[in-house]
Order: structure tokens, then sequence, then C-alpha cells
């Protein structure tokens, strides 16, 4: 793995977030961040200099005197740690770090290099601060959540260790770590930037990509099992449309249906002479399934725009003020504002709601026997009337994908002034994001509904010999633990299963 400083990927950040590898620091990271320092320990020994020797905020007016700036570091630390509602997880906290070890790691933030290898220590030895889902307006920066990382870095507040949350000078008692020692601006430094959007960030998009996948299986699949038309999935049809998503999402649906006995060509059936003057079998199929490429392409496209945005900006330094000991200059702004993370979210979150939709109104085609023509209603395997298959099922998805609806409304253009109105306007991007996470937890529930209804589906049918190789591989590892369901039984443990499944397991290596 490359050392620092480096264009941070994310397949490295994979590796050190899902494969534990550990994180390493080059030589030239630390010698670099400490010519930012020593320039600016000297260069504000004659200057005003935001953070540094002024108060913060609406306080920067007040000149603060030598012998307390030590004191105004740790004071802005211990005064923002103050967050509330949930605590972030565990590999969200990891990547909370990983994003701020990489922005500081640049050496533009003025701090000395001992930050860093502390955060470091914290990342391989798995030990995570406890930081809570609420605080940051994301304007400058995630302060509240970020003085909670920078509580444990000056051995204060709580950590989770090996399954617990304690002390964190236990922690470090036991670990033998040295808390750093604030000097210059570092208090300032570790709070003043958008680690914790854009670690929530990039952890939305590796599930919100692995729900994409599989929901291009769960469309392909319910496509062959109705036997659908191949045409709509067909490259001539998709590349007369410019949208690289669209077509993208049309060869994965054709590499997965590649062999497939069911699906139907229409020149077999329709482009020919026909005598009936009514076609009982429909000419084109229902939207949620004629449409797949049109509406999972535009969101195929948002994740990798979302992508891009997240890796730009973990690889750039979110701080105020910019430390160019280079150029011997300091340069105050405002690079601490999320807006660019926000608007990526609530357009992560609103593409992810759709997706959630498309799901639904699938699953509400096999529930229906009126619809599909092919099914039992509620793919009840027992007796009508007294069995009831999936419909309880149903209800869960239908009212996850509800709350969906409503948690898509817009955080970026939620703005509320505060600090005195020093923060005029903020981007609430941590809300963005930790909103996003949820609506794509609700989305993995009402995908494992479907993935069970599918699964009941196919049972049904018995003609799994007929299903395209790619298809009937990954059934068939669903059908591991998802049985024919036959006699009325609670459905919860399963759908719970289901979701875990899914959320952990790529749809393309089963």
């Amino acid at each position: 793995m490359p050392k620092a400083p480096y264009s941070f990927s994310f397949s490295e950040f994979k590796a050190i977030i899902f494969q534990q590898k550990e994180v390493e620091i080059a030589e030239a990271t630390l010698q670099k961040m400490e010519e930012s320092f020593q320039f600016l320990k000297n260069f504000a020994e004659d200057k005003v200099i935001y953070g540094v020797n002024t108060g913060f905020g609406p306080m920067a007016q007040y000149k603060i005197p030598k012998e307390s700036l030590k004191d105004l570091q740790y004071n802005l630390i211990r005064s923002h740690a103050s967050g509330t509602g949930n605590v972030l997880a565990e590999d969200e906290v990891k990547a909370v770090m990983l994003a701020r070890l990489q922005t500081l790691s640049l050496g533009k933030s003025g701090i000395s290099s001992e930050v860093i290898l502390l955060m470091k220590e914290l990342i391989n030895r798995e030990i995570y601060p406890v930081i809570f889902e609420h605080g940051g307006v994301g304007a400058s920066g995630d302060l509240v959540q970020l003085a909670h990382l920078a509580l444990v870095l000056i051995g204060e507040g709580e950590v989770f260790y090996k399954g617990k949350r304690t002390s964190t000078a236990e922690v470090f008692k036991a670990e033998n770590l040295t808390p750093i020692s604030i000097q210059g601006r570092e208090g300032l430094a570790l709070i003043n930037g958008t680690s914790v959007m854009t670690g929530i960030g990039l952890l939305n998009f590796y599930y919100a990509e692995r729900l994409l996948d599989w929901s291009i299986f769960t469309s392909s699949l319910l496509n062959e099992l109705v036997s659908a038309y191949d045409d709509h999935f067909s490259a001539e049809l998709n590349e007369a449309k410019l949208h690289q998503g669209q077509q993208e999402v049309a060869q994965q649906m054709r590499e997965l249906l590649s062999g497939s006995q069911l699906i139907k060509k229409r020149e077999a059936h329709l482009y020919k002479s026909v005598e009936e003057e009514f076609f009982k079998e429909k000419v084109q199929e229902y939207y949620s399934l004629r449409c797949v490429p049109q509406i999972l392409g535009p969101i195929k496209d948002t994740y990798q725009n979302a992508l891009k945005v997240l890796l730009n900006e973990v690889n750039s330094a979110n701080d105020n003020p910019i430390v160019d000991a280079e150029k011997q200059q300091v340069y105050h702004g405002g690079n601490f504002h999320g807006d660019y993370i926000a608007l990526e979210m609530d357009k992560m979150r609103l593409a992810t709601t759709k997706l959630s939709m498309l799901v639904e109104r699938q699953l509400n085609y096999l529930m229906n026997s009126k619809l599909n023509d092919i099914f039992p209603p509620f793919l009840n395997h027992g007796k009508l009337g007294l069995n009831f298959g999936m419909q309880g099922a149903q209800f869960s998805a239908v009212s996850t994908t509800a709350e969906n609806q409503t948690l898509s409304n817009s955080m970026y253009i939620h703005s509320i002034s505060n600090n005195n109105d020093n923060q005029d306007i903020v981007s609430m991007g941590t809300n963005a994001a930790t909103l996003t996470k949820r609506v794509i937890n609700n989305s993995f529930e009402v995908l494992s509904v479907q993935v069970i209804s599918l699964v009941q589906a196919a049972y049904y049918l018995e003609e799994v010999e007929k299903l395209a190789p790619k298809t009937r591989s990954i059934l068939q590892q669903l059908q591991k633990f998802i049985p024919k369901i036959e006699e009325d039984q609670p459905l919860y443990s399963l759908i719970e299963e289901t979701t875990h499944y899914l959320k952990n397991n790529d749809s393309y290596e089963n």
C-alpha cells in the first residue's frame, strides 16, 4: 500500500476500513507537516493569525495573550465536545479518522506530525472515539463531532475499545499511548474540517453501490421469472440514449441474463404474422420492469459523481486558515464549508429513495396476481384465504419506502444562521450524510422483502434449470437460507438475516 502523501483512493479506503490494512505514514509527510508547523510558529510571532492568537468565530476580534494560547486550544476542544443523538458506529468513526488524517497529512494546517501519528495508532489498534451523530452544521466544518475526536487525542473523553465504551485515559494507559500536547492552532485544526460528513459519505457510497448492484440483479431476475422481452435491456436500444449509467445498467442486465431460456425474444412472438385482434399477453411490460436501465441509470451516475466529489474532498485541505509554507503565507477563507458534500449526499439520498420506490413497485407487481397473471396472491404457497404468504412483509416494505420519501427532503437548503450570525449560511452536510445512511439502510430492508419474495416466486415456477447461469447461481446462494414458505410464520428474523446478507455480500461475487 502506498504511503502518504498521495491521492487517497477509494480502493485504499476500503482496504483500511474493511480489510484491516494498517495505516502507514511516509517520512516525507512527517517532514512536510513539520515544515508547515515551524513556518506558522515563526510567522505568527508578530502577526494576527486567526485561531493562533485570536478568539474563534465571532470572538475573533479578541487578541489572546501568549500565556493563554495553549488554554485557548484546549478550551475550544472541551467546549465543543457537546454532541447529541446516536453514537456513530465503529466503521463510521474509523472512516472519519481516516478522512481527517488524510487531509491533515497534506501539510496545509500548520500542525505538528505528532497529531497524525497518534491518529494512526488509534486506527491501527482499533480504538474508536465516541462521536455523536448530532451537533455539526457543516459550515466551519464538523466542529462538534470532530471535537469528540480531538478530545480523545488530548487523552480525555471516551472510546470504544475491544467492544466496550470506556474512558480514554484508561485505554491509553493499557496501550501505553501518550496524548498529544496541543501546540499552536492544533485544537482548531483538528475540529475545523469536513471529515465527518466525508468519512460517512464514503461509507454511504460503498453500501449504495452494493445496493444498486443487488437491485440490478433483482430487476433482472424479476424480468426473467415473468418471461419479459429482451429488447428493453438490449445494447441497441440503450445505446440510442447517450447516458453512461443507463448503458452500464443495461449491460449488467444482459450479462446476468445471458443464456436464459425464460427471457423472450420479440421476433419469436410478435415480429411475425399474427391473427389475434386482442393480445392476452402484454405487448410491453409495466414500467417497473421495462424501464430499469432508464431508472437505475441516473442513480448509478449520481453515485459515481458523489464518489468523485468525496475523493476530491478527502484529498483536499478543508481547514481555515490554509498554511502555505512554500509561499511563506497564510490564507484565510472558508475551505471548511461542506456544501460540496451536502449537495452530493442530498442527491445520493434522493437517488436511493427512487431505487427503493422501484423495488417497492416491482414487489407490488409480484404480490398482485391480477398484474402478473402468473403467481398466487402474495406469493402464497399455502391455502388461499387461510394462509397469507408475503402479505405482512409487503406492509413493512411500503412503510419503509414512505419513510425514505420523507427523509429525502434536502438538508443542503435548510441553512439556519447561528454562532452570533458569524455562520450566517451553513451546509448541514453531516446531517445530509447521516440521513443518507439511514435511507440506504432502509432501502436494504425494502430490498430484502423483494429478495425473499423473488425466491418464493422461483420456488413456485420450479424452472430453475431455465434461468440464466448467473441468476441461477445467485438464486441458489439465497435459497440456502431463504426457505419455501408454505406455512405462515413470523418473517422478521428472515428479513433481518436477508438484509444482513445483502449488505455484506456483493451480488456479482456469488
